[in-house]
């Protein structure tokens, strides 16, 4: 029983680290002038959304505060893998893994702040009126 445990546990380390890996390289892909146009956009608010220190839904919120993280982040790092042309995706997923990691984006955290005071302005107009 406790192998299955380790095995288990194994495997999530692993899918971690995978999914780091594929952040970086979808933040690569996003600067890199090869890479689609859509792919590009969607690459950049990805890497920006799970780089940033500050959530769409604050984590504090039972359920919903992890369930954006585990749904929107990997969605997206999907979505753009999909959307980038197969050898060009290797080379970024190679220079991710041979960099070092990105450190937190206080841009993106701006920009979270930034949606959550215009949905309180739009909120409190609303119940203003």
């Amino acid at each position: 029983m406790q192998t299955d445990k380790n095995t288990w546990f194994n495997a999530l380390k692993r899918w971690a680290s995978t999914l780091k890996r594929d952040v970086y390289a979808v933040w690569l892909a996003g600067r890199d002038p090869r890479t689609p146009t859509l792919a590009k956009v969607i690459a950049i608010f990805t890497a920006a959304y799970a780089l940033s220190p500050i959530d769409l839904i604050p984590d504090f919120i039972p359920v919903l505060g992890y369930l954006d993280d585990m749904v929107i982040v990997p969605f997206g790092i999907l979505l753009v893998i999909r959307l980038i042309p197969g050898s060009l995706l290797s080379e970024f997923r190679a220079k991710a893994q041979q960099s070092q990691p990105l450190s937190v984006s206080y841009v993106a955290a701006a920009v979270i702040v930034a949606v959550w005071m215009l949905c309180a302005v739009i909120l409190g107009v609303a119940v203003l009126r």
